[in-house]
C-alpha cells in the first residue's frame, strides 16, 4: 500500500511539473485573437488594401508618360522616290529608335475625379472593415458566453443528478428493509435515469459550444474567465441608442462613402465634354527608311489639343448612367439606414425584455429551491409523497436552467446593442487592423 501510494503520489507530481501550464483565456484576449486571425477579416482587409492601390494608379496620370521604341529588319519598297530614281523596287536593312514623352496639362479633371472615387471606395472598404471586426467580435462574444453557459448548465445537471442519486439510494434502501414501495423504488430508478441523460445531454452540448468556439476563435476554450455587464458603455434611453447606431455605425458609414464615390464617378463622365490638352516631346532616328538610304533623324515639341465633337451619344449615355449610380447608392444608404435602426430597435427590445423577465426567473429559481428543502423535510416525516419531492427537484433544476440561460441571453443582448451602435471592440479595448483608417480627401 505505501509502494502504491508513492507510486500515487509520483506520478501526479510528474504531471504537475511536465503537463503544460494553462491560464485563464479573458473575452478581450479571445476576441483580439479572433480580430486578428479571422479569415473574413483578413479578405476584408486585403480589398480595402487593393482598393487603395487603385488611387496611385488614377494619379498617375499626374505624371508624365515616357515610351521608347526600337527595331531592325529588312525592309523592300517600291515608291515614287524609289522610280523616280529609276531604281523600282529597293531593298535594305531597315533601322528604327525613336523616344516619346507625354505630359498631360488638362484633361477635364478626369483624373482628380478619378482619385476621389477611389478614396471614397477606400473608405467604404475601411468601414468594411470596421463593421466586419464588430460582427465578427460579436460572434465571438456569443461563442464564449455559449461555452460559460453550457459549463453552468452541465454543472446544474450534475447537481440535480446528485440529488436523484441521493433520493434513489434512499428509496432502495427502503426497499430493500421492506418499508418502502416497489412502485416507488421503479420511480426513483425511472427519475435517476433521466437525470443521467440530463447531464450525458449537456455534456454534449457543451463539446458542441467547444467546438463553435473552435470554429469562431480559433482554438479551444480554456479555463474561460466569467464575462461582466458592459453597463458602462450603455445608452441611456432608446433614443439615445438610435442616435448613437446612426452616427458611428460603420455599415452606415460605408453606405455613405459610396455616395460619394459615386458622385465622383459623375464628374469622371463629365470630363468627355472638356478638352484635353498634352505636352509632348519625341526624338526618332531611323536608317533606310521608305527606300531611302541613309539615317533620317527628327524632333518634336509639340503642345496637342484634342476635343472630341460627336461620340455617338456615349457620353451623354454615361452622364445618365452614372447619374443613376448615384439615385441607387442613396437608396441602399437609405435602406442601410432603416437596417441600422430596426437593428438598434430590436437590440435594445430585446435586451429589456430579458432584463424585466430575470426578476422572475430569479423568483422562481428561489422559490423553487426553497420548495424543494421544505418537500425534503416534509418526505422525511411522511407528509410528502416521493412523487411530489422527485417533481419538486425537477421544477428546481428546470428554474435553474432557465436562470442561468436568462442570465447569459442578458448578457448577450447587451453586447448586441454595443455592436448595433459600433462600440464593441472599442469597449473590450480590442486593436483593430490598420485597414479601419479611412483616408483623407484631395483638396
Amino acid at each position: 500500500m505505501k509502494l502504491k501510494s508513492s507510486l500515487g503520489l509520483g506520478g501526479l507530481i510528474a504531471c504537475s511539473l511536465f503537463s503544460p501550464l494553462t491560464s485563464a483565456q479573458s473575452l478581450q484576449e479571445a476576441i483580439q485573437k479572433t480580430i486578428d486571425e479571422n479569415p473574413k477579416i483578413q479578405s476584408a482587409k486585403s480589398e480595402r488594401s487593393a482598393v487603395e492601390h487603385e488611387i496611385s494608379q488614377a494619379r498617375s496620370a499626374y505624371f508624365p508618360t515616357v515610351d521608347i521604341t526600337a527595331g531592325i529588319g529588312w525592309e523592300q519598297s517600291t515608291n515614287p522616290t524609289t522610280r523616280s530614281r529609276g531604281d523600282g523596287t529597293v531593298s535594305y536593312g531597315r533601322e528604327e529608335a525613336s523616344i516619346q514623352l507625354n505630359q498631360m496639362i488638362f484633361d477635364g479633371f478626369a483624373a482628380s475625379s478619378e482619385i476621389n472615387r477611389h478614396q471614397a471606395r477606400t473608405n467604404a472598404k475601411a468601414y468594411t472593415v470596421f463593421g466586419q471586426a464588430e460582427i465578427t467580435a460579436l460572434n465571438a462574444v456569443e461563442a464564449y458566453i455559449n461555452v460559460l453557459r453550457r459549463q453552468d448548465l452541465l454543472t446544474l445537471a450534475k447537481e440535480n443528478l446528485l440529488v436523484h442519486q441521493k433520493t434513489n439510494d434512499q428509496i432502495q434502501l427502503r426497499s430493500r428493509r421492506g418499508v418502502g414501495k416497489r412502485a416507488d423504488a421503479d420511480q426513483s430508478s425511472g427519475r435517476l435515469a433521466l437525470a443521467k441523460k440530463n447531464a450525458l445531454s449537456e455534456s454534449g452540448n457543451l463539446k458542441d459550444a467547444e467546438t463553435a468556439f473552435l470554429r469562431i476563435i480559433g482554438e479551444f476554450p480554456k479555463d474561460l474567465q466569467p464575462i461582466l455587464e458592459p453597463v458602462t458603455a450603455f445608452p441611456i434611453n432608446l433614443d439615445a441608442a438610435v442616435e448613437q447606431a446612426v452616427s458611428n455605425h460603420p455599415i452606415l458609414k460605408s453606405a455613405n462613402a459610396d455616395i460619394d464615390s459615386a458622385f465622383a464617378q459623375h464628374e469622371t463622365a463629365k470630363a468627355a465634354y472638356m478638352p484635353r490638352l498634352d505636352v509632348q516631346v519625341s526624338a526618332s532616328h531611323n536608317v533606310d527608311m521608305d527606300g531611302i538610304k541613309g539615317k533620317n533623324e527628327d524632333a518634336l515639341a509639340m503642345l496637342r489639343l484634342r476635343y472630341n465633337l460627336f461620340n455617338g451619344g456615349k457620353d451623354v449615355a454615361r452622364r445618365k448612367e452614372t447619374a443613376e449610380r448615384i439615385n441607387q447608392a442613396k437608396n441602399i444608404r437609405d435602406n442601410t439606414y432603416r437596417q441600422v435602426v430596426e437593428s438598434m430597435r430590436l437590440s435594445w427590445v430585446a435586451h429589456q425584455t430579458i432584463k424585466e423577465q430575470m426578476k422572475f426567473f430569479r423568483a422562481h429559481k428561489d422559490s423553487s429551491i426553497r420548495s424543494y428543502a421544505a418537500y425534503q423535510k416534509q418526505f422525511n416525516i411522511g407528509q410528502r409523497t416521493l412523487l411530489d419531492l422527485l417533481d419538486s427537484a425537477n421544477e428546481m433544476f428546470v428554474s435553474k436552467s432557465a436562470y442561468t440561460n436568462a442570465k447569459y441571453d442578458e448578457i448577450f443582448a447587451q453586447y448586441r446593442i454595443l455592436t448595433s451602435k459600433g462600440a464593441l471592440n472599442s469597449f473590450l479595448g480590442v486593436k483593430l487592423p490598420k485597414e479601419v483608417k479611412t483616408i483623407e480627401k484631395d483638396s
